[in-house]
């Protein structure tokens, strides 16, 4: 159960509820959500992820997402196809861009 109000907005797929709101209400409001919290610097902005994703994964982003990584933490995963063809899981801390995993997919 997600406890902290900002994560249950954060998250990029919405989940069918039996609420009044639209799906695009709620993806309106995750995505207001997300640009409040790169407002008050709880993550990077998807520039600075991106740069530090081709670091340490070089490669092709083609997916994109921001969830909850627990404790009140949020966490970018990417996947990413390398030129080899396969593709990677990269996990990165919102907030610092540490990596938290990485792996093929």
């Amino acid at each position: 159960m997600i406890k902290h109000p900002i994560l249950a907005a954060l998250a990029l797929v919405v989940a069918v509820s039996a609420t009044t709101a639209s799906a695009d209400d709620k993806k309106k409001q995750s995505h207001e959500a997300a640009r409040q919290a790169l407002l008050r610097k709880e993550v990077l902005p998807l520039t600075r992820i991106l740069a530090i994703a081709a670091q340490r994964a070089p490669g092709e982003v083609i997916e994109v997402e921001l969830e909850e990584a627990g404790k009140g933490r949020l966490k970018y995963d990417l996947k990413i196809l390398g030129k080899n063809g396969r593709v990677r899981e990269l996990e990165l801390d919102a907030k610092t861009g540490a990596t938290l995993k990485l792996e093929d997919d």
